[in-house]
């Protein structure tokens, strides 16, 4: 957990007090953590699971051991895509 003082506008607090009462939050700390975790993905993407990153290896793994480094043609994209 990492602790910090913040200076919040009237805006910024304004929001905060509203995730605070919506989401019946005892604290601001609480409710600034609410909208991180709500909108935070939009800006950083979090850590994907280590079971996640083994499973897109394997895949990558299996797809390269099939079809090599076979590159597609535009052809056989838009018959793919149904264009």
């Amino acid at each position: 957990m990492v602790f910090a003082r913040v200076l919040l506008d009237e805006y910024a607090n304004k929001v905060l007090n509203v995730i605070k009462a919506q989401f019946g939050l005892k604290d601001k700390s609480e409710a600034l953590n609410k909208f991180v975790s709500m909108y935070g993905a939009e800006i950083v993407e979090k850590e994907p699971r280590d079971e996640y990153v083994k499973k897109i290896i394997s895949i990558e793994e299996t797809h390269l051991k099939k079809y090599g480094s076979k590159k597609m043609t535009l052809k056989e994209l838009d018959v793919l895509c149904e264009a």
